[in-house]
């Protein structure tokens, strides 16, 4: 009889350390999930990080997909966080074509907040913590308006089209220049560098006088200003992100200007209000991380 109640203690033990999950006992389990691997989306995991490690009741784990159009790979890393049993899912989502594995996400019962990228229309969303695009776009193009002569002309390079954040970013443009430009082309790049440089290439060979070239993310613009740079050219040239290469080359003057986020502050603010709808608390249906316009006079301070 001894032994048989030391094999059932043992075997009690044995289950009781199987359930506890692989964070510290008790710790609530989340997913982090972002598009691609690039700087903008390496800050906002770096933050992540950070907070992971400041917070002993947490567990983050981590997905990444391929490129900004990498929809399957978001759909793999959503089903199988929802496999790993995860409380809540925080995304910035390729497109509304993820939606889907989101719903099978929140019909089990796991909090959903969006970062970066919202899915307009979709009732499943706790939260949307992002950047207001839109007020973004017309803050470049308020700019760029008080920069350009007469007549001036403009190409712009769309990111994904259908993307909601990325389509705000040029219809905001387009509101804060009003009339100070006609739009001579706007070809999408997927916010893709080599898309981008070969977009631009095109333009100029079109409009080889255009006046200045707006993109709506971080590297079509980098891949711009190499065709820019081949031509001799000089347009204004600003772009949306304010990435590391756009930083650089706003100090080195190729550049005019960008509107830069705050990735960080997504992903801490992201983590931040996916753990508290996993615990039930009330949170806020959006929160704007903010956006600021990057010029030589304050580029010091991007670096």
């Amino acid at each position: 009889m001894l032994a048989l109640a030391l094999a059932i203690a043992l075997a009690g033990c044995g289950d009781a350390k199987s359930d506890t999950p692989s964070g510290a006992a008790g710790s609530i389990k989340v997913g982090l999930i972002t598009k691609f691997p690039v700087d903008f989306y390496d800050t906002m995991v770096d933050a992540v990080k950070q907070y992971d490690a400041a917070h002993s009741d947490v567990e983050v784990v981590y997905g990444q997909g391929k490129s900004g159009t990498d929809d399957e790979g978001e759909i793999a890393i959503i089903e199988n966080m929802i496999t790993q049993g995860v409380k809540a899912i925080a995304i910035t989502p390729t497109s509304p074509n993820v939606q889907g594995a989101l719903d099978k996400a929140v019909k089990a019962g796991i909090k959903v907040v969006l970062i970066d990228n919202d899915i307009p229309g979709w009732s499943g969303k706790s939260s949307v913590v992002a950047t207001d695009n839109l007020a973004g776009g017309k803050l470049a193009g308020q700019w760029l308006a008080k920069q350009l002569p007469a007549g001036a002309t403009i190409a712009i390079l769309q990111g994904r089209l259908g993307n909601p954040s990325l389509d705000d970013r040029v219809k905001g443009l387009k509101d804060g220049l009003g009339g100070a430009a006609k739009v001579v082309a706007e070809p999408a790049t997927d916010c893709d560098e080599t898309k981008g440089l070969n977009a631009a290439q095109d333009i100029l060979t079109a409009n080889p006088d255009v006046t200045a070239i707006y993109g709506a993310c971080g590297p079509p613009i980098t891949g711009a200003l190499q065709a820019v740079k081949a031509t001799g050219k000089k347009p204004i040239v600003v772009g949306f992100d304010a990435s590391p290469d756009e930083i650089k080359a706003i100090e080195a003057g190729t550049q005019a200007a960008s509107v830069a986020q705050f990735p960080a502050k997504m992903g801490s603010l992201g983590i931040e209000t996916a753990v508290a709808a996993a615990k039930g608390q009330t949170v806020q249906p959006s929160v704007d991380t903010g956006t600021e316009m990057v010029t030589k006079d304050n580029v010091a301070k991007f670096k």
